[in-house]
C-alpha cells in the first residue's frame, strides 16, 4: 500500500501524557470530517481544525516510509513516533506498524476515533468530534476540544481511558476558553486541563 504524508519532523511532543517526550511526528494527508480546503470548512463535520493536511508525498511502502521516520530520529534509543493527520487511520495499516515496531519505535496514534485499529499499538489518543461516531470503545488517552457545540465531557463518562484531557477551543475566544475549561475541571476533577505547550514554545 502507499501512504500520502502531508509533513514529516522530529520535534518534542507539546501535550497530554507524554508531554516533552522526543517523536518523530508522522502527519497524513487527509481527513473524513473536513476535506482541509477552506471553501468547505462551513459544511465541514468539524469546523475548528487548524491543521494543515491537503498533499503531499507519496511513499510507496511501509517499509520506505518507516526508513524515513527512523531517517530522523537522533539514535537508537527511546524511539517513538506518532501518527496523526488529518485522520491517519485512514491510511495506517498493520504493515507499518510493523515497519516502524521493527525499527524499534514505539507507535503513537492521535485519531477521531471514527475508524477502526487495523492493530494494536502502543499508544492511543482519541479526540472526538461532535456529529462523528467514535467506534473506538478505549484509549489511552481522551481529549476533547472543550467548549463543543454538539459534544459535552458528560457523554464520555464511563468511556475506558487512562488519561481525560479537556483541550481549550483555540481562535479568538481562547482566554474565555481557558477560563471555562479550567472552571469545568476544577468541579469535574476526573478532568484534566490540557495545554499545547508547542505554542508556547515556539516550536511545531
Amino acid at each position: 500500500m502507499a501512504y500520502t504524508v502531508h509533513e514529516m519532523f522530529l520535534t518534542v511532543q507539546g501535550e497530554g501524557a507524554n508531554l516533552g517526550r522526543v517523536a518523530v511526528f508522522v502527519r497524513f494527508a487527509g481527513c473524513n470530517l473536513w476535506s482541509g480546503r477552506e471553501e468547505d470548512r462551513a459544511t465541514a463535520v468539524c469546523r475548528f481544525c487548524d491543521t494543515s493536511f491537503v498533499g503531499g508525498v507519496k511513499y510507496a511502502s511501509a517499509v520506505e516510509l518507516a526508513d524515513a521516520v527512523a531517517a530522523l530520529f537522533p539514535g537508537e534509543v527511546c524511539r517513538f513516533c506518532v501518527l496523526t493527520g488529518g485522520e491517519p487511520l485512514l491510511q495506517v495499516d498493520a504493515l507499518l506498524v510493523a515497519a516502524l515496531r521493527s525499527r524499534g519505535f514505539r507507535v503513537a496514534v492521535e485519531t477521531n476515533g471514527t475508524q477502526a485499529l487495523p492493530c494494536r499499538v502502543d499508544w492511543v489518543c482519541i479526540s472526538p468530534k461532535a456529529g462523528a461516531r467514535v467506534v473506538l470503545t478505549d484509549a489511552d488517552e481522551l481529549k476533547l476540544v472543550f467548549p463543543q457545540e454538539g459534544v459535552s465531557p458528560e457523554q464520555f463518562h464511563g468511556f475506558s481511558a487512562n488519561h481525560y484531557w479537556l483541550s481549550p477551543m483555540d481562535g479568538p475566544d481562547l482566554a474565555k476558553n481557558i477560563a471555562k475549561t479550567a472552571a469545568y475541571c476544577l468541579a469535574h476533577p476526573e478532568w484534566r486541563l490540557n495545554i499545547q505547550a508547542h505554542k508556547t514554545w515556539g516550536i511545531a
